[in-house]
């Protein structure tokens, strides 16, 4: 292999950033930070990712960087695959050349998906000012620091791609849900509300195919009661 010269191949920063999004009081939300530091605008969670002495030490994975970002400016646990860990998907590379005024920086995007019951521990931390819950619906008429506009909308159209996926739709709801909870973070999700019949078609197939199974209790709503239900591989004390 032949030497590498610094100058002669400059290397770029690479960055994590994660577009981390929720359903509330059947509304789609996405987690934004105020930054701290220079440049002082709202974005996504994200920073560098951490590497030592490249010959000995390379630093860590890039979902793990991920994670890590996460955890340190919003102090939301995202655990590492294997551990009963919260969907993380990697949804593009940004690499425009003036994407960040700072640095030529190329930054690996996430897609993250937060249970309902965990949205309301996030704070911030690390080098973020503030961190809160924006919906979705008005993200256009918010300015997001660097490319993180386009970052949240391509993280935004694989999670409406994808809601149907198991991971993704499981972290949409709480551990035990009703028919109707499931089906309002979907509706949620997609910006547009699905054919009462078709969902529970749809709903009928997972419980056949055991994918949800019916989960104890039952879920007051008015003056009802609708059964609740939970994802086979799921525990109900989540």
């Amino acid at each position: 292999m032949a030497e590498t010269n610094d100058d002669k191949y400059p290397r770029p920063l690479v960055a994590v950033d994660v577009a981390a999004f929720t359903v509330l009081d059947a509304d789609l939300k996405v987690l934004l930070i105020q930054r701290g530091l220079p440049p002082r605008a709202l974005a996504l969670p994200g920073g560098f990712v951490r590497c030592g002495d490249v010959a000995r030490d390379q630093g860590e994975d890039l979902e793990q960087a991920a994670r890590r970002e996460l955890l340190d400016e919003t102090r939301l646990p995202l655990p590492q695959q294997g551990t009963g860990a919260l969907p993380l998907v990697q949804v593009g590379v940004f690499g425009a050349p003036d994407r960040d005024p700072r640095a030529r920086v190329i930054a690996v995007a996430y897609l993250a998906v937060v249970p309902p019951e965990l949205a309301a521990f996030v704070r911030a931390g690390s080098d973020a000012a503030a961190v809160a819950w924006y919906r979705v619906a008005e993200l256009r008429e918010v300015p997001l620091a660097f490319d993180h506009a386009e970052i949240a909308r391509c993280a935004l159209d694989r999670l409406r791609r994808d809601v149907d996926v198991t991971p993704l739709a499981r972290a949409l709801v709480p551990a035990a849900f009703s028919v109707a909870e499931l089906r309002a973070a979907v509706d949620a999700v997609r910006g547009r509300a699905a054919d009462p019949g078709n969902f529970r078609r749809r709903f009928r197939h997972l419980l056949d195919d055991g994918v949800v199974r019916p989960a104890p209790g039952r879920r007051v709503t008015g003056r009802r009661q609708a059964a609740v239900f939970a994802f086979a591989d799921e525990p109900i004390g989540r």
